[in-house]
């Protein structure tokens, strides 16, 4: 039999790949690359959010006050419950449980809505209150430190600038899940074949890891 006829006969085995370890080696190995590049983009961010309060530390203090809390805090729940589900969501696909992979993924998209749709709210209400980054800046309690330096315009910049990335990153993460959830009702995963979402959940993982350092230094640090 030829290498070629061999190959064929491999489920899920790329062309381009001798085995399939070999392909869940390279897959892994990318993704963590991947995830290696994806924390380095926030550090920078961090970096900034710790610069700026190194600078204005007592802007900051006063200005965080105008964050809720209570709905970071309920963000905080509903994406480590979503963590949860995808774990249990990689666990079903390793044990050839179709039906509990389907209902995993679905429960981690709707957590993942759930945390954009609170951020939704928490945006819309500092849009109606003016507190917006740099020349849309209008909250008339703040005007006196803004007209000191613009440490108010900054804070909020450091905020939108965080949080916003940090949601562009759920709402991809909500388009892959999506695509996985499609794939999960077809029947592609198995024990032979879980990578995709194995490595879709080490995403999710970070996705959620970010949110856990940005809750406590935007919405609890005074």
């Amino acid at each position: 039999m030829s290498s070629d006829t061999q190959h064929e006969d491999v489920p899920y085995l790329a062309h381009h790949f001798h085995t399939k370890d070999q392909q869940d080696a390279a897959i892994k190995f990318g993704m963590w690359l991947f995830l290696v590049q994806e924390i380095l983009f926030f550090a920078g961010l961090f970096m900034a959010y710790i610069s700026m309060r190194y600078l204005y530390p007592e802007t900051f203090t006063v200005t965080a006050d105008f964050l809720d809390w209570k709905l970071g805090a309920l963000n905080t729940v509903i994406l480590l419950g979503s963590s949860l589900t995808m774990a249990l969501a990689v666990r079903a696909a390793q044990t050839d449980d179709k039906a509990m992979t389907v209902k995993m993924l679905a429960v981690t998209i709707a957590c993942a809505f759930g945390f954009l749709i609170i951020k939704y709210i928490e945006y819309s209400h500092k849009i109606h209150d003016g507190l917006l980054p740099g020349k849309w800046f209008s909250h008339h309690e703040l005007d006196p430190v803004a007209a000191v330096h613009d440490a108010p315009q900054l804070y909020f910049s450091v905020y939108f600038m965080m949080t916003g990335t940090h949601g562009l990153h759920v709402l991809i993460g909500i388009g892959v899940l999506v695509w996985l959830l499609i794939r999960a009702q077809r029947g592609d995963f198995n024990k032979d074949n879980f990578a995709p979402v194995e490595n879709v959940g080490l995403y999710w993982h970070l996705v959620d890891l970010i949110w856990i350092f940005l809750f406590p230094l935007l919405y609890l640090v005074k």
